[in-house]
């Protein structure tokens, strides 16, 4: 992989009155050299997602940035108490406890705390292969680079671990730690983004819940939308956008998962699993089984079967399948 470096004319370049000499009262803070930056950034696996800085600023008074020609790097801003202000090109918006920033790189940016309350906000940069896809999935509009977060805790302990894997050293074990926690940070935002707003995913989530919980369920679309107080129309709509996919595919899927779960961990005979599952025609799951697995629900037991032998036969039997 031959990454391309980073224009460093553009890189840390603030103007006076936003840089703070001595830094903030219990700050933590790590910064990569570029040389190390650059190796990495060729490496199989670190080339595809790197965190180059990250750090934590309790109660940031006067902290701020300005990118006239953006970052290098995206830039991700968590901020979990007090408030700050994000530019992003022409568009401002207001940060608040519970509310994370992702700014794409090369756009031009400016953010600063609120003087009143001022934020105390974990960030990281990041680069790699995999960030503009990342920044597709997490930005569904562009201009608007404010992420609702649904668990503050969760993505906090993301970026605390990010930057603990930083602080450890600069080994690759360490900055490989760092993109699996990044990645991880990463992947629920744009996880948040197709759940939509909170009060939806709420009644999206319900349904989801008493789906997994009654895989035999006659239930039908108009029922469930009563259950989460949608309209059908609306919750079908809903419910594809949340999902990815309509309410019967996604039952068909957990059927499918737990069907999968049986037939490698037990000697139920087919019929019996199906109706398990909630089929009462063997005949119609098996054929939904093929479509959806590629092959028959015999030839996935034997498959697993067969795959999962071990040559050593006094094995414990629960080590099989771990």
């Amino acid at each position: 992989m031959n990454a391309r470096r980073p224009d460093t004319n553009t890189r840390r370049v603030y103007p006076a009155h936003m840089y703070l000499r001595d830094g903030f009262p219990g700050q933590r803070l790590r910064v990569l050299p570029r040389p190390l930056v650059y190796a990495a950034l060729n490496q199989p696996v670190l080339g595809r997602l790197l965190v180059t800085d990250a750090g934590y600023f309790p109660r940031a008074s006067a902290h701020g940035r300005s990118r006239p020609q953006g970052a290098p790097e995206a830039v991700v801003i968590l901020c979990v108490s007090g408030a700050g202000v994000v530019d992003l090109g022409d568009t401002t918006v207001r940060v608040d406890k519970g509310s994370a920033v992702v700014l794409p790189p090369g756009v031009r940016h400016r953010y600063r705390a609120e003087a009143r309350d001022p934020w105390t906000i974990w960030w990281a940069h990041v680069m790699g292969a995999d960030v503009p896809e990342f920044m597709t999935a997490i930005l569904g509009d562009p201009a608007n680079p404010l992420i609702p977060v649904r668990n503050i805790f969760r993505s906090a302990l993301a970026l605390e671990d990010t930057v603990q894997a930083l602080e450890t050293d600069e080994t690759d074990a360490s900055l490989l730690r760092a993109s699996a926690a990044m990645w991880s940070l990463l992947a629920s935002f744009a996880s948040d983004r197709l759940r939509g707003p909170a009060g939806n995913a709420d009644r999206i989530g319900l349904v989801q819940d008493y789906l997994r919980a009654n895989l035999q369920t006659k239930d039908t679309v108009t029922g469930l939308a009563r259950m989460a107080n949608l309209s059908t129309s609306h919750f079908s709509a809903l419910f594809k956008s949340t999902t990815g996919v309509s309410v019967m595919e996604y039952l068909q899927r957990l059927r499918s998962a737990r069907a999968r779960e049986l037939l490698t961990t037990t000697d139920a005979p087919i019929g019996e699993i199906a109706a398990s599952v909630g089929y009462e025609d063997p005949l119609y799951f098996s054929r939904l089984f093929r479509r959806l697995n590629g092959m028959s629900a015999s030839e996935f037991r034997r498959a697993q079967r067969g795959a999962d032998v071990d040559p050593v036969d006094d094995e414990p039997e629960h080590r099989r399948w771990s």
